[in-house]
């Protein structure tokens, strides 16, 4: 994205950062936003803001890690954390419940897929997986979400996502992707969908 923030990058007149937080915070109790770098450029949204605790970029899998590490210094302590990405701002407005039914009725760790593809940042995790992430971490085996979820199991959940509809978990990378979102918001917002 030319280097700037994705976080920040504007679609349909605000951040993409706004379309996750709009669209997570009604599905959870509390919600934190793991990023590096200075935090004050976050101070508006006055949501708490965690940077990454394991050295190095890790990638993905450190984020969740300081995810489950904050959660775990929270009073009550929640039993899991949802995950999601602020490039992604189609995903399902009832996300959090379905990966939480299927994480509470299988493995503990549920994952959303669509199209026969996971996407594995947008997960259920429950806290007390926190020690066994950082062992997986601290040895390098791999900085795969999927490597670590193969190794820990996990549910999928599957989302629509079929034909003449876009993929909810549709991910903005480059300008032309951002182009298309824009697009698909004006469709959307004419069709009435949220």
């Amino acid at each position: 994205m030319g280097g700037h923030d994705k976080a920040l990058v504007t679609l349909a007149g605000r951040p993409l950062l706004r379309h996750a937080i709009d669209r997570l915070r009604p599905q959870v109790n509390r919600l934190a936003l793991n990023a590096n770098g200075d935090p004050a450029r976050f101070e508006d949204l006055g949501l708490p803001v965690f940077g990454d605790t394991i050295a190095g970029f890790v990638g993905p899998l450190a984020g969740i890690f300081a995810g489950l590490s904050w959660a775990q210094q929270q009073r009550p302590m929640p039993e899991a954390i949802v995950t999601a990405a602020v490039d992604t701002p189609f995903f399902p407005l009832d996300l959090v419940q379905r990966l939480a039914t299927a994480a509470a009725g299988r493995t503990g760790i549920a994952v959303a897929r669509s199209r026969g593809r996971i996407h594995p940042v947008f997960a259920c995790v429950p806290t007390d997986c926190a020690r066994d992430l950082e062992d997986f971490l601290r040895r390098a085996e791999s900085r795969k979400v999927t490597d670590w979820l193969d190794r820990a199991g996990f549910a999928a959940v599957d989302f629509a996502g079929g034909e003449g509809t876009h993929d909810p978990f549709f991910n903005i990378n480059a300008p032309a992707d951002l182009a298309l979102a824009e697009a698909l918001i004006m469709r959307d917002h004419w069709e009435g969908n949220p």
